[in-house]
């Protein structure tokens, strides 16, 4: 037991760095775009809205409406 409870905590943390590996290279690709944008790039790249929404400091459901408009602009065009 005490090596699975190890190896449960080594997961743990390499997901934790990841997590935080994630955001910063997430905020230096967008740095110098809107919200939206960012929102955007961030949504192309397969990050959920909560994950965006984390990141950009915000609500998912304000990730939801960003990434939404986004699609229908991209259909009416």
């Amino acid at each position: 037991m005490p090596e699975s409870d190890n190896m449960e905590h080594l997961l743990r943390d390499l997901i934790e760095k990841v997590e935080v590996l994630t955001k910063v290279v997430s905020i230096q690709v967008a740095a110098d775009k809107s919200t939206t944008e960012r929102a955007r790039v961030l949504k192309m790249a397969g990050l959920d809205n909560q994950t965006i929404a984390d990141i950009l400091n915000t609500s998912p459901g304000t990730i939801r409406t960003l990434t939404s408009n986004l699609r229908g602009r991209g259909r009416r065009e």
